[in-house]
């Protein structure tokens, strides 16, 4: 009995030990390319965050990447809601983006990006 208890505790302790040597990073699933793209939230243009994310070249458009960096919500096509921030539609306050500086002519889930794109998304009032 105590020659089987003195077993199962070294066979614990080797499990403990090996269980502590790994590292927890998983590798990216082979063929999984990304590309780097910048976005940064904006309320009345001033900065409040920014991200550089990895977007899948697969699913490079404006909305991967955002939800991948913050909290989103999205109602009918727009966006409502970015990192807790909402829109406003009684005062005309809504989420507008660009991309690269251009206003863009499509909605986030279209809009395709490119690597090193810089996408901004600005909550501010409309005229």
């Amino acid at each position: 009995m105590k020659k089987l208890m003195q077993t199962m505790l070294v066979l614990f302790g080797f499990i403990l030990l090996l269980a502590g040597c790994t590292t927890g990073n998983q590798p990216k699933p082979a063929g999984v390319v990304t590309i780097p793209v910048t976005y940064e939230l904006r309320e009345n243009n001033r900065a409040f965050a920014k991200k550089t994310i990895q977007v899948p070249k697969n699913k490079a458009v404006v909305l991967t990447g955002l939800q991948k960096g913050w909290s989103v919500k999205a109602a009918n096509g727009f966006i409502t809601s970015i990192a807790g921030k909402s829109q406003n539609t009684a005062k005309k306050i809504y989420w507008l983006y660009t991309v690269n500086g251009k206003m863009a002519s499509k909605g986030a889930s279209q809009q395709k990006v490119q690597a090193k794109d810089k996408v901004v998304f600005n909550l501010a009032p409309t005229k």
